[in-house]
């Protein structure tokens, strides 16, 4: 099992940028798929961005697509999205989850940190 705490959300003007952070714990963050998702109110819970085990590859929703970036550091068992060009759409709670090998779902999430842009 793996325990994920996000970091980094805030409040920040269209057009500004913000670096999540996910920390987990344990020794067996590299054996995990990693993604950020997100949840504005009213909406339901939306993918934006996810990372294999060994980072070399990554996906993006279109919506985020040229504006963010996931990467992480297996050795700091730390996940990151770098988020630039941000929209008042971006506004929403985001969160990180880990992925067991295997077919399914994320199995593991985060409690979630709040980005606001304002317009």
């Amino acid at each position: 099992q793996v325990q994920l705490v996000e970091s980094g959300g805030g409040l920040v003007q269209a057009g500004g940028s913000l670096r999540l952070s996910c920390a987990a714990s344990g020794r067996t963050f590299s054996s995990y798929a990693m993604g950020w998702f997100r949840q504005a109110p009213g909406n339901e819970r939306e993918f934006v961005a996810a990372i294999i085990r060994n980072g070399i590859s990554t996906t993006y929703a279109d919506s985020v697509k040229g504006r963010f970036t996931i990467s992480r550091d297996n050795a700091k068992n730390t996940l990151y999205m770098q988020m630039n060009s941000l929209k008042p759409e971006d506004t929403a709670v985001y969160y990180c989850a880990a992925k067991r090998p295997g077919p399914g779902t994320f199995d593991y999430w985060g409690q979630g940190t709040q980005v606001t842009v304002s317009s």
